[in-house]
């Protein structure tokens, strides 16, 4: 039997808990009482996979359904990757640990370009044709959705179909298609038209794209009638009415985020253009406090974690942030749980909330500067000042905080050197201002990390237009910000060049990349997000046997009328709206944050979209 095989595997392994099952909540289902099995794959470890938040989420929601059942599925690590291969064992789900290949669908996220050869192991190890176009009955309709899913033509040949928008919405109506077309009888190809028809699905074999002489896009089409010309995004209007897990799984082994998240807000009108998640998941859509309260309850009741998180892309921002904070607190104080909050927005009111979230224990204070003189922030629409983080982290110390993570980038739109001093001069005065607050208030053992990634850009951004620094450029820049971060208490880390370059060739690619993807996994790539597992030697070698320049997409400035590979997506902002805003950046001007004032980035034409901002 294969769950036999695959406890013979187990004893030969790193982190056998990985690949065991079985863990508090998780949720097992007779598969002969459901009509569609849904294998729901992260394609990177367990640990990792385990602490996203919208695997979670969607994992809840299929097997809230009396008609399907919802197993996971994670990318084994290479020990055991191998040892599969070498022992004939397929990649199988956690729940009941059954062959992934025999499940009606398989849901892939896309969290990471550079986990897009994990993508392909996954369906090799799994026994499915790398190409939609191989697949039969006999395999199951392949969807992934996620962040990366924006710009899915990388991917165009392995994919059946792609999701756009918020998962919680296509994913009920995907199984609702699929268990029609199999009831039904009709063919593949006539699923995969009907999933077409529907918001937010985009069925890559329906369409067909034209090139220039200059590698540049000269077209893209459906190839069939009744087939839409563009694909709009989905959107969930009230979050308060969504589904979300009231219990979530308990692993045996640490993860990544091993603690509650909550999800306050989705969403984030900012502005920031270098930013893809703040343009794509507009508009801002809240959960009332009274919302978030029972859901805090019942996760605490029915994991025993003692952390929660709240989570959004701008947490700082929610409306009732400190109303929030103090009522968690009061309710769980006697049970010693902690609250933690991700990255913050300096110029949010914040004293109160911290003073809140510090009163079962103290976890690091995160601030993204994003870049080191004003003016660049301003390029970057950042809205925030050296002020603001002195007068946060003089908060922070006098409170009791003695670590403090500082997030910038470089290599952005216009950067030159005095942008790069200026990180270790803000580096400095943080440094500075935790001695000048009293003994008797501060904590002891000042710890200040700083860390620098390379600027990747990124589809629907105002930068999506411009080019990538090479990674000679990247190498001189890293070089200099390493001389000059030798700062008593402050610990610099950065980004390898290397990888934020293909992330870059990924995040902007059209279909060609598909090839050079496929050549790098059949070379042995794998993992390509983990240091050591990053083969760039080979990748460059894929790229020369495919006859495709990286630089093509990495590091080529885009003309304003050239038709871009994600052009038929509708993700709600506008072309002509990201172009104004890289305009504007150019010039140095910024944007107030929409909620401020309407700044015309064109989702008033969804319906109660932007009500109430």
């Amino acid at each position: 039997m294969l769950k036999d095989k695959i406890d013979g595997l187990l004893d030969r392994v790193q982190k056998p808990a990985r690949y065991m099952g079985g863990e508090m909540n998780c949720v097992i289902k007779d598969p002969d009482s459901v009509a569609i099995r849904y294998a729901f794959a992260f394609p990177d470890v367990y640990e990792v996979g385990m602490s996203h938040l919208g695997s979670r989420i969607l994992y809840d929601i299929i097997n809230k359904r009396e008609d399907a059942l919802c197993e996971r599925v994670f990318m084994p690590w290479v020990d055991m990757a191998d040892l599969m291969r070498e022992e004939d064992v397929p990649l199988f789900s956690m729940e009941t640990r059954s062959p992934v290949g025999e499940f009606d669908m398989l849901g892939i996220t896309l969290q990471y370009e550079m986990s897009y050869t994990n993508i392909l192991e996954i369906l090799d190890l799994a026994h499915i044709p790398l190409h939609s176009e191989d697949r039969t009955w006999e395999h199951p309709i392949v969807i992934a959705g996620g962040p990366c899913a924006f710009n899915p033509e990388p991917l165009y040949k392995f994919i059946d179909a792609f999701s756009i928008g918020d998962g919680e919405i296509s994913t009920l109506e995907t199984i609702d298609v699929v268990k029609a077309c199999k009831a039904e009888g009709v063919s593949r190809q006539e699923c995969l038209r009907r999933l077409s028809q529907l918001r937010g699905v985009y069925v890559p074999s329906l369409y067909a794209a034209t090139y220039h002489d200059d590698g540049t896009l000269a077209s893209f089409e459906p190839t069939q009638e009744g087939v839409p010309r563009t694909v709009v995004k989905n959107m969930i209007a009230d979050l308060d009415k969504a589904e979300y897990p009231e219990s979530i799984i308990v692993p045996f082994m640490e993860i990544v985020h091993d603690r509650i998240n909550i999800e306050v807000l989705r969403g984030c009108t900012r502005g920031c253009r270098f930013c893809q998640a703040g343009m794509i998941y507009r508009p801002v859509r809240e959960r009332s406090v009274e919302h978030l309260l029972d859901l805090a309850q019942k996760l605490v009741d029915a994991t025993g974690y003692e952390e929660i998180t709240l989570s959004s892309l701008s947490t700082g921002d929610y409306t009732c942030l400190p109303q929030l904070a103090h009522a968690l607190m009061e309710k769980f104080a006697q049970q010693r749980i902690g609250l933690s909050l991700p990255s913050l927005r300096l110029d949010s009111h914040l004293k109160e909330t911290l003073e809140e979230t510090q009163r079962v224990r103290k976890t690091s204070l995160t601030y993204a500067m994003e870049a080191g003189t004003q003016r660049l922030r301003d390029v970057i629409n950042k809205g925030i000042t050296e002020e603001d983080l002195i007068h946060s982290v003089t908060e922070a110390f006098a409170g009791g905080w003695s670590s403090v993570k500082l997030y910038f980038m470089f290599g952005l739109p216009t950067e030159m050197m005095e942008d790069l001093d200026g990180i270790a001069d803000l580096a400095s005065k943080v440094v500075r201002q935790y001695f000048a607050t009293p003994r008797n208030v501060r904590a002891k053992g000042l710890r200040v990390n700083c860390s620098a990634s390379c600027f990747v850009p990124k589809p629907f951004t105002p930068f999506q237009w411009e080019p990538q620094d090479t990674i000679e450029e990247f190498e001189r820049k890293q070089k200099h910000l390493c001389q000059i971060m030798h700062i008593k208490g402050v610990e610099f880390n950065w980004h390898e060049p290397q990888v934020s370059f293909l992330e870059a060739c990924f995040a902007r690619g059209d279909r060609k990349m598909a090839d050079v993807l496929e050549a790098a996994w059949r070379l042995g790539c794998r993992f390509d997000g983990w240091s050591d597992q990053f083969r760039y030697d080979k990748w460059m070698e894929a790229f020369e046997s495919c006859g495709v320049d990286p630089a093509f997409y990495a590091n080529r400035r885009r003309e304003k009328d050239e038709l871009l590979p994600w052009s038929f997506i509708d993700a709600g902002v506008t072309q002509a709206y990201l172009w104004r805003e890289r305009e504007r950046a150019m010039q140095a001007q910024t944007t107030p944050d929409c909620r401020k004032g309407c700044q015309g980035c064109g989702l008033k034409r969804f319906e109660g979209a932007c009500e109430g901002r």
